[in-house]
């Protein structure tokens, strides 16, 4: 092993570096390059907010400002927008705050390596109700004590304190934005920007008032939309079975029912009792079969019930019952049957009607309906004139209006209490008049207050909706093109915007964006709605003027918020707009892209504004939907329409965060992981304290443990290893992977820097630009412009160059799990256990031309880590760039780009969306003025389109390194796989000669290769070797120094191939030896084996390889290169 791979079993260990032994003469010492770097083993924690500074707000106030670079195709970027989803300023930051967040940031920052100016402008959600429940919990208060202006304050004040926590976490996790302008929805530009949105959709006809049923949380005694809810798969009801007693209708005593004397009745079945007192009628199914059937236990009843549910219908009662008149059909009973009400007496007689959502599936195969208590039933009595009715209050408790007749029995009683105290006071009722005849407990998936986690009721009120059945076809046709991360999220978002008719977007709460709406008070006191264009344009006109709280604190009768137009006495209303009409509205925040899609001619919105939504895929129901339906219905919508756009071109959706066994995190649980604690290392083992030498030393009794703090990298890590397109697991064992990578990546990045530290042999190039176009060429596919001299080198290109590949890609995919697991097997395997264990002999003790040659290999390997790693690790990027040597930063960096003044304004003025887009407009001349220059500067002969860099690699576009020819690379591969094939066998041979204390270290070895049954393998690596000789004959065996090259790549003395034939000539006495077979081609019945045997040789003691001679003191090359250090 390498003296980088050894190093990651002890992280603490100085592992890149190459101590001499007591057995090496200090003569021999000194004469060998042994890489030496001060950068450390992990962060320094006094360097952090230096290098948190540089790649956060020093950083994109950078890229905002750069001039653009034109790309390898010559043409300059687009600029790239991530518009955040905001998160909710009601508490501190977790852990899926953290996949969220740095998500996002790995895009940005890979978007920033191509070249492309990133606008990624934070947001914060800060009405509603989490923040409003929060803050007067905070002043141990609730609603009925407080008033809607002290409540907006403690909730405003709550919400601001939380932005700034939440900012300075969130930069803490070196998440870099345009934080000085973040966007907040309870700013005052905001608010009138959102106010506009409401207006255009009220003109489009979007907007309307009604009364009928919501969804009602008595929790938050506010109406919710449906992306507020969530459901209780296993939600235990209390259900029933209820008698109506029916009349027949004088005109049906001919018909099927004339035959039966005695009084006729029907049985429902309901799992909301409490929604009996609001019962306008009872619906059957046209076409379902119905049959009267006899109960001997009740004085022989008649009862009218679905035939398919008489079974049922009995185990419940638990006895027999007796069919005695079958066939009937629905359409037999609607219209002619007519019942009574028990709670509603005064209201006469009710139908029993049609309705086609009426199945037999489950009760009696007849329905009671609630209009006022259920979307379904309303749609059904609607129509019928049959007005909805619902006897319960915000607290979701019985009104008198519940039971007139007997008002104390039901009022104030709750309907949705876990005591069910509301049904149980309608059961006990029904059971004492003898019409309950069955009630159970009964499991069922329901629907509770996401915030609250109470159950929710279905109420009619008189609410603001918005008309989603309008706006459904345009909104499909506008996600048409648009691009699902995973593609999954398409038909989810799909199948919210069809299943969705309408958006309650009023809410009952103070802590909000107001609904612009007057009322006009009517004679008997009643409040009738008014609202119009004009109206609506007249209040956004007095918030400007006077601010949004003047709504709750100006006198009620204050005459500047009534229109001219308007006659009469007017108050305002107290709703105020969903928050995810708040969120909606977001786009409008976003500058605008009219270089790409320019608006129409009237100045309607008609382009697509951001590049990215990124949020979890609970927003499928909610902001992503929330934000395309807003967008589309400020468009032109109609079906003729073709340009409808939606907000977005490509939607992402991450999972949720659970723990090692797949839990999601509680405090109940005791499950929650803090990011902190991910940065801090506290959920790994302590690191064990190192054994000072000399005398014993107790250990401490109270000395507290000492964690291995990786800092921010590490949590990046940790988002950046995960697919997050899952919900992502997080434990011990997955953050131990991620701490060994970060120590991995710091071993290795140590050990280069060591190398190209080498006093007595610095680097020949100045400039890591310079080296790439020299060693990789300057475009994809095509030779290099100086072949390599080395196969292990021209192999390591090779795979580099397609490993920078595959990262890019699946960066550019945004599979950032992909890139990362692609990194660390390539550091892992071809680096550590092929390539740097091939180097250190060339390094330590070879030539100073073989060494300088090595150098410029590691120099592109070196490179290309870093811009690989600078999405994902940036402070750990900008801690190696530190320890770069001077001359080679300086080399590389060039003179016009470094002088670039900053012309941005100041960010203490741009508070407005008005003022980003001019800071936009000037960043705009700046970058083309630099670019015109740019280009006279290349026509004039003072430089080239592609060296005009800052040589930091987070700073420098980064373009896969080029490839060479399509038919090298797999000629190239075709030797990395017979070569790794032998010496994987070399490997298994030796390690059981060292398990049997045969040998200690491989350069120990010989290895003869047997080939069967011919020498299949000296061909292909002949001409592996001769293609940087631009030799055009291969050779059928390999000559001595190529030989050489060959044990240098094993890490071996010697080595020969020969034929299976030749083998058996073999007369060799070894001391030691272990054969190992190998198959490269099994088609071709390419194999043979490898016989691992004592080198040749005596040991050098300068190199320890056995190539030495006994009467030499030093082998032949060791000999050369001291004679040249001389």
């Amino acid at each position: 092993m390498s003296p980088a791979i050894n190093a990651d079993d002890n992280p603490a260990q100085d592992a890149a570096m190459v101590a001499p032994t007591r057995f090496l003469r200090a003569s021999w010492s000194s004469t060998l390059r042994l890489p030496k770097s001060s950068f450390p083993p992990r962060p320094l924690p006094a360097s952090k907010p230096e290098y948190l500074r540089r790649c956060t707000d020093e950083f994109y106030a950078w890229q905002q400002s750069r001039p653009l670079e034109r790309d390898t195709a010559g043409s300059y970027p687009k600029d790239f927008t991530l518009h955040d989803g905001p998160p909710y300023a009601n508490g501190p930051l977790h852990i899926g705050h953290a996949l969220n967040k740095i998500t996002k940031d790995l895009i940005c920052r890979f978007r920033v390596s191509e070249g492309r100016r990133v606008s990624y402008i934070p947001g914060w959600d800060c009405h509603g109700l989490p923040i409003e429940m929060k803050a007067l919990q905070a002043q141990q208060k609730d609603l009925a004590q407080t008033d809607p202006v002290s409540v907006r304050e403690a909730a405003r004040e709550l919400a601001t304190t939380t932005v700034e926590e939440q900012k300075e976490g969130f930069k803490e996790w070196a998440v870099m934005a345009d934080w000085d302008n973040a966007y907040k929805t309870m700013d005052k530009d905001f608010e009138i920007r959102q106010l506009h949105v409401f207006k255009k959709m009220f003109e489009k006809g979007v907007i309307y008032r009604q009364f009928k049923p919501v969804h009602w949380s008595p929790s938050s005694r506010t109406a919710l939309a449906e992306a507020e809810l969530e459901y209780d798969e296993n939600f235990e009801s209390l259900a029933a079975f209820v008698r109506f007693p029916v009349l027949v209708k004088t005109d049906s005593m001919e018909g099927a029912l004339a035959k039966f004397s005695k009084p006729l009745n029907v049985v429902i079945w309901t799992t909301t009792p409490w929604t009996l007192p609001a019962n306008k009628a009872i619906a059957v199914h046209k076409d379902m079969e119905y049959c009267i059937i006899r109960d001997p236990a009740k004085n022989d009843e008649l009862v009218i019930i679905a035939a398919s549910r008489v079974e049922e219908y009995q185990k419940m009662l638990g006895r027999d019952l007796t069919v005695v008149s079958s066939g009937l059909r629905g359409s037999d009973l609607a219209g002619q049957l007519t019942y009574q009400n028990p709670f509603q007496k005064q209201n006469g007689r009710q139908p029993i009607l049609l309705a086609d959502f009426v199945t037999d599936s489950s009760g009696t195969g007849l329905v009671h309906m609630a209009p006022g208590h259920g979307m379904d039933d309303y749609h059904v009595c609607a129509p019928l004139g049959i007005e909805a009715f619902a006897p319960i209050d915000d607290a979701g408790t019985f009104t008198r209006d519940a039971f007139p007749e007997q008002p104390e029995l039901l009022e104030g009683l709750a309907v949705s209490d876990p005591e069910k105290s509301g049904s149980n006071a309608i059961l006990d009722y029904l059971d004492k008049h003898d019409l309950l005849r069955a009630k159970h407990k009964y499991h069922h998936k329901y629907p509770i207050d996401w915030r609250t986690k109470q159950p929710v009721i279905v109420r009619a009120t008189a609410q603001w909706f918005a008309n989603v059945d309008n706006l459904k076809s345009a909104a499909m046709k506008a996600i048409e093109h648009v691009n699902f991360m995973p593609e999954t999220g398409r038909s989810r978002l799909e199948s919210f915007i069809q299943g969705r008719s309408q958006w309650c977007i009023s809410r009952q709460r103070a802590w909000g964006v107001p609904i612009p709406a007057l009322y006009k008070v009517l004679e008997d006191g009643q409040l009738e709605a008014a609202m119009d264009a004009e109206t609506v344009q007249h209040i956004i006109d007095v918030i400007k003027e006077r601010g949004i709280n003047a709504w709750w604190t100006d006198a009620q009768d204050d005459p500047a918020w009534k229109p001219q137009h308007l006659s009469g006495k007017y108050v305002r209303g107290r709703d105020t707009m969903d928050v995810w009409f708040d969120s909606g509205t977001t786009w409008t925040m976003l500058p605008e892209r009219s270089l790409e899609s320019p608006p129409s001619a009237d100045g309607t919105v008609n382009r697509v504004l951001a590049d990215v939504y990124l949020e979890g895929t609970d927003q499928h129901r909610g902001w992503f939907q929330s934000s395309l339906l807003t967008h589309v219905a400020t468009q032109s919508f109609d079906k003729e329409s073709v340009s409808i756009k939606p907000p977005y071109n490509t939607l992402i959706t991450h999972g949720f965060t659970l723990d090692s066994a797949g839990r999601k995190m509680s405090k109940s649980l005791g499950n929650v992981i803090a990011p902190s604690q991910i940065m801090s290392g506290e959920l790994l083992p302590p690191v064990k304290r190192k054994k000072q030498k000399g005398a014993k030393q107790a250990e401490p009794k109270d000395a507290s443990p000492t964690y291995d703090v990786m800092g921010p990298d590490a949590l990046r890590l940790w988002v950046a290893s995960s697919d997050y397109t899952r919900d992502v697991s997080i434990g011990q064992p997955v953050l131990m992977s991620v701490n060994q990578a970060l120590h991995k990546y710091r071993v290795t990045f140590k050990w280069l820097l060591g190398v190209l530290s080498l006093p007595s042999c610095p680097p020949t190039y100045t400039s890591f630009h310079e080296l790439r176009h020299e060693i990789a060429g300057k475009r994809d596919t095509s030779a290099p412009a100086t072949p390599l001299p080395n196969l292990a080198d021209e192999l390591a290109l090779s795979r580099l160059a397609q490993v920078s590949h595959e990262v890019h890609n699946h960066y550019d995919n945004y599979e950032f799990f992909k890139g990362i697991a692609t990194l660390n097997k390539y550091i892992t395997n071809d680096l550590s256990a092929f390539y740097f264990e091939t180097l250190k002999d060339r390094i330590y003790t070879g030539r100073k031309a073989d060494c300088q040659d090595v150098q410029k290999v590691l120099g592109l390997v070196f490179y290309e880590l870093l811009q690989m790693l600078t999405p994902v690790c940036p402070l750990l990027v900008e801690e190696v760039w530190d320890h770069v040597p001077a001359h080679l930063k300086e080399g590389s960096t060039d003179e016009y780009i470094t002088g670039t003044p900053n012309t941005e304004p100041d960010s203490t003025l741009i508070q407005s969306v008005e003022l980003r887009k001019l800071k936009a407009d000037l960043l705009e001349i700046h970058s083309g003025i630099a670019r015109i220059k740019q280009e006279l500067d290349c026509f004039f002969g003072r430089g080239r389109p592609h060296s005009t860099h800052v040589a930091h690699p987070a700073r420098t576009m980064w373009n896969p390194l080029p490839r060479a020819d399509t038919g090298t690379q797999t000629f190239l591969s075709t030797v990395q796989t017979r070569i790794d094939t032998v010496s994987s066998a070399v490997k298994a041979a030796q390690e059981r000669l060292r398990a049997a204390k045969k040998i200690g270290g491989s350069l120990e070895c010989g290895v003869t290769v047997v080939c069967a049954p011919d020498d299949y393998l000296s061909p292909l690596l002949s001409a592996a070797m001769l293609a940087y000789t631009k030799s055009s004959e291969g050779q059928q065996t390999l000559t001595s120094a190529q030989l050489e090259e060959l044990a240098g790549v094993l890490v071996i003395s010697d080595v020969n191939i020969v034929s299976a034939a030749d083998a058996a000539s073999l007369d060799a006495k070894w001391a030691f030896s272990e054969e190992e077979p190998f198959c490269i081609d099994k088609e071709k019945g390419w194999g043979g084996k490898v016989i691992v045997h004592e080198a040749k040789g005596a040991k050098c003691p300068r190199c320890w390889r056995y190539q030495r001679s006994v009467e030499e003191e030093l082998c032949g090359r060791c000999e050369e290169v001291v004679k040249e250090q001389a």
